[in-house]
């Protein structure tokens, strides 16, 4: 396993990472596919500077973040469905929209919103996405892949009545066993 050294950011990663998009891509995209191509090449991103790459489809199955992250949401896929599903609440193209008094976030947004100062916190070290990623994993341990922070508001609030009605069903069942 190669590592990276302590001082070396994924920035400089990127330089010696072939990767393959278009050229307009952003430095977000490009930095992910980076990260993407250091994992896939079994390099160590202990210590790497993840601030505002785009982990969209990453596989963190069996990633250990039980130390990263100890900011977490009780009831989290209710909560941030509740929250986004009331009327102009939701706008996938922005983290927090600009001009809406801290009421329209998008998916990752409302996750960081709803954690608080802790998570606004995390946010402004981690960036957006890594930060709501962070917080979804720790909320709910079993959750099987990253939620999709880049797709229509649709997908979105579909995605996220599905997780909350699958958590309530866990809950009810819970609460009977008990």
């Amino acid at each position: 396993m190669k590592q990276i050294d302590h001082n070396t950011k994924v920035q400089a990663a990127m330089l010696a990472a072939e990767i393959e998009c278009a050229e307009d891509a952003s430095e977000r995209i490009k930095l992910g596919l980076a990260v993407r191509a250091a994992v896939s090449a079994d390099d160590d991103l202990r210590d790497a500077v993840l601030r505002d790459v785009a982990l969209r489809g990453a596989y963190l199955s069996g990633a250990d973040l039980s130390d990263g992250c100890p900011i977490k949401i009780e009831h989290i896929h209710q909560r941030v469905y509740e929250a986004a599903s009331q009327e102009g609440a939701l706008d996938m193209r922005s983290w927090h929209a600009d001009g809406s008094c801290g009421t329209t976030h998008c998916r990752a947004g409302w996750v960081v919103h709803l954690a608080g100062d802790a998570g606004r916190a995390l946010e402004w070290v981690m960036g957006t996405p890594t930060a709501a990623a962070m917080i979804y994993m720790a909320s709910d341990p079993q959750l099987e892949r990253i939620p999709d922070f880049y797709c229509t508001n649709a997908e979105a609030l579909e995605d996220m009545q599905r997780l909350a009605e699958a958590e309530a069903a866990r809950a009810a069942i819970e609460g009977m066993s008990q």
